[in-house]
């Protein structure tokens, strides 16, 4: 496989992704700050509560049809650019995103449309339950996509079947019931809960900042300063409990993100600072915090936290019990009743994955030298500088925004929002909460490299037999179609922000009739 191509097919699925993953945090936060702010509509019957709901939710509608819209061409790109993938590990990978599509787009694609266009067919109680169907309709398309993505982590319930080539499920059970995709789900959705209300939070300092809007700004305000704490609070929770899933299955992406190069004695220690350096492999002006990461990631002071050196050597044996397995494959290939060969596999089968990133070395890993195994070793160590800061960063912003939501208590109760300081602050940090998020993706991502499927297959196995110049005209397209889209949702954001929370028929209404109010009251 042509490595540039592979490196190409890698780019236009970060940038596609990267692309659609900002709409999905706006998308799940928002609906279920919908549904809170309808609730105390219904519970208390102010009238300003519904013209509340209903201009978040038409900010909330803008930002769904993007999303979607952004969304279904990364399902396409699996069939177009990573064929090899789609064919070795479809069984499992496809299994959930058909669900997400039959059940949990459905279900919010139903009934986004009455929460719109039902307010004055339905009744304050139907209306809101349709409303709360359009929340867990996207919580639950989270739910599903991070379940494939969390089995390509942890690829728990399947094994390879030597009879058809490719990966089946054996236990759809465990797959469900990943672990890491559970805690990368809740990890996702309460990073998008961040990001919601950091936006309510922006926008209706604005809205103060300006004197405009100011009854429903300040109550806007506190909803999402209430949802924002406890989100941010969980945020930093279940971030620790992704790292703790690290553990088990993906020790070198946690020794990469502490840029760990040797095993330190139990309890190991968190870094704080410090300049990995591949070439050198050490990490210059390091700061550390001791016991801190055996903490977290082992939940003890005795548990080790294996380093990049010696998870290579690990990686080394791993490749060399993989060979065994390759050859038995080999020779169920041309006969599948050679109980000898069979026997072979299902002692070696675990490293198989592993025999295979020896083919970017060697086309037959049976040949492969003590060099190239090596070689094939050192590929399993992801870029860990980049890794080092990405976590840093995000972990760090996170913590700011747990301090920034305090804050918003704290403004709430004595200044009831008139510090200026502080509005402005909310307005400054309003796109924080996605760098954050495309940096805990990226993280994601680029630790698992190089595989496609945690030790089953290599990222550069998995891709299409493509040109680079059909890649580019994709990228270049897809940038161009992407770039007009985000022309367009910024303007209709904007034109919404500055139109306010108007109704159509208050509009039309003459200046001082009792359905047009600047400030609408109680």
């Amino acid at each position: 496989m042509d490595m540039a191509v592979v490196e190409l097919s890698r780019l236009q699925f970060a940038l596609t992704a990267m692309y659609h993953f900002l709409f999905v945090p706006l998308t799940l936060g928002l609906s279920f700050l919908l549904v809170i702010m309808e609730s105390i509509y219904v519970m208390t019957g102010r009238e300003i509560w519904r013209t509340i709901t209903r201009f978040w939710g038409k900010l909330f509608g803008i930002n769904f049809v993007l999303g979607v819209a952004t969304g279904l061409t990364m399902e396409f790109e699996f069939g177009t650019n990573w064929s090899y993938f789609s064919h070795y590990v479809g069984d499992i990978f496809g299994a959930p995103l058909a669900i997400e599509g039959l059940m949990a787009f459905f279900l919010e694609a139903t009934f986004v449309g009455l929460m719109f266009f039902g307010w004055d067919k339905l009744s304050k109680v139907g209306h809101l339950a349709v409303t709360f169907l359009v929340a867990l309709g996207s919580n639950l398309s989270a739910l599903w996509i991070l379940i494939a993505n969390g089995w390509m982590q942890n690829p728990v319930g399947a094994r390879f079947n030597p009879e058809t080539m490719r990966m089946e499920v054996t236990d759809f059970y465990s797959v469900l019931f990943n672990p890491v995709a559970q805690a990368k789900f809740v990890h996702t959705v309460s990073a998008g809960y961040v990001a919601a209300s950091i936006f309510v939070m922006g926008v209706s300092a604005w809205y103060l900042l300006k004197g405009k809007w100011t009854n429903i700004a300040r109550r806007s305000m506190m909803v999402a300063a209430a949802f924002g704490l406890a989100s941010s609070l969980s945020v930093v929770v279940l971030g620790d409990e992704s790292g703790y899933a690290l553990t088990d299955n993906q020790k070198m992406k946690l020794a990469a993100i502490e840029a760990m190069w040797h095993t330190e004695p139990a309890p190991a220690g968190l870094s704080i600072f410090g300049i990995p350096d591949m070439d050198a492999q050490e990490t210059h002006w390091e700061v550390k915090v001791p016991y801190v990461l055996g903490l977290i990631s082992t939940r003890s002071l005795t548990g080790e936290v294996m380093g990049i050196n010696e998870l290579v050597l690990k990686a080394d044996e791993r490749i060399r019990s993989g060979i065994h397995a390759y050859d038995a494959v080999e020779k169920l290939k041309v006969n599948r009743r050679d109980l000898a060969a069979r026997e072979v596999f299902e002692r070696y089968k675990a490293d198989l994955g592993y025999a295979m990133l020896l083919k970017r070395h060697v086309a037959d890993p049976r040949q492969a030298t003590d060099q190239q195994i090596l070689l094939a070793a050192r590929d399993t160590i992801p870029n860990v500088p980049v890794m080092f800061w990405l976590f840093r960063i995000m972990a760090g912003l996170g913590f700011f925004f747990i301090g920034f939501f305090a804050l918003a208590f704290f403004c709430a109760s004595v200044c009831q929002f008139n510090k200026r300081w502080f509005l402005k602050l909310a307005v400054a940090i309003m796109p924080l909460p996605w760098i954050a998020i495309e940096f805990g993706w990226m993280l994601a991502e680029i630790g698992r490299q190089p595989w496609a499927v945690e030790g089953v297959l290599p990222t550069f196995l998995a891709a299409s037999s493509l040109s680079v110049g059909q890649i580019w005209t994709t990228i270049i397209g897809f940038t161009l179609l992407y770039g007009a889209l985000a022309v367009i949702e910024v303007r209709l954001m904007i034109a919404m922000i500055r139109k306010g929370p108007v109704e159509h028929h208050e509009l039309d209404a003459p200046r001082g009739a009792a359905g047009y109010a600047p400030l609408p009251a109680e």
